[in-house]
C-alpha cells in the first residue's frame, strides 16, 4: 500500500468514527452526560417552576443529560403522567421531576419538552 492509500484509509476511519460518535444509538462518552449547571443564560431556571403534562404518544424517556446518548435504563414517564419543569434549555430540554401518585417515588432527569404541555405553576408567580 502506498503512502497516500495508507492516509487516504486512515482518513476515512477517522470520519466513521466520528460520524458513529454521533448518532443516537452509540455509547456517549463521560463527558456527555455531565448533568449542566441550570440557572444559567443557557439553561434559564423557573420561579416557580412549572406544573407540565406528558403529551403525544409512547414512552417520554428520561436522559442524565439533556443528550439524546444519555438515556436513563428502564426510566421513562407516558401520556397524562404530571411533571414539575425547573429548568430548560435553548435547544428543547427541560430537566423534570415525577413523582408516582401510587409509590410516592420521584426521580429527576431530563426530557424532550416538545412532549409536555404546561398547565400552570407550583407555588405564586414571582
Amino acid at each position: 500500500m502506498t503512502l497516500g492509500k495508507t492516509l487516504l484509509a486512515c482518513i476515512a476511519c477517522i470520519v466513521c468514527s466520528v460520524t458513529l460518535l454521533n448518532l443516537p444509538g452509540t455509547p456517549a462518552l463521560a463527558e456527555d452526560c455531565k448533568e449542566p449547571k441550570t440557572g444559567t443564560k443557557n439553561i434559564p431556571a423557573f420561579s416557580p417552576p412549572l406544573a407540565n403534562v406528558v403529551t403525544g404518544t409512547g414512552r417520554l424517556q428520561f436522559y442524565s443529560a439533556p443528550n439524546i446518548r444519555c438515556p436513563i435504563d428502564g426510566v421513562f414517564v407516558i401520556p397524562k403522567d404530571e411533571l414539575i419543569a425547573y429548568a430548560q434549555t435553548n435547544n428543547s430540554w427541560s430537566f423534570v421531576t415525577y413523582t408516582n401518585p401510587r409509590t410516592g417515588n420521584s426521580v429527576s432527569g431530563w426530557v424532550r419538552s416538545t412532549r409536555l404541555k404546561e398547565t400552570g405553576t407550583v407555588g405564586p408567580r414571582q
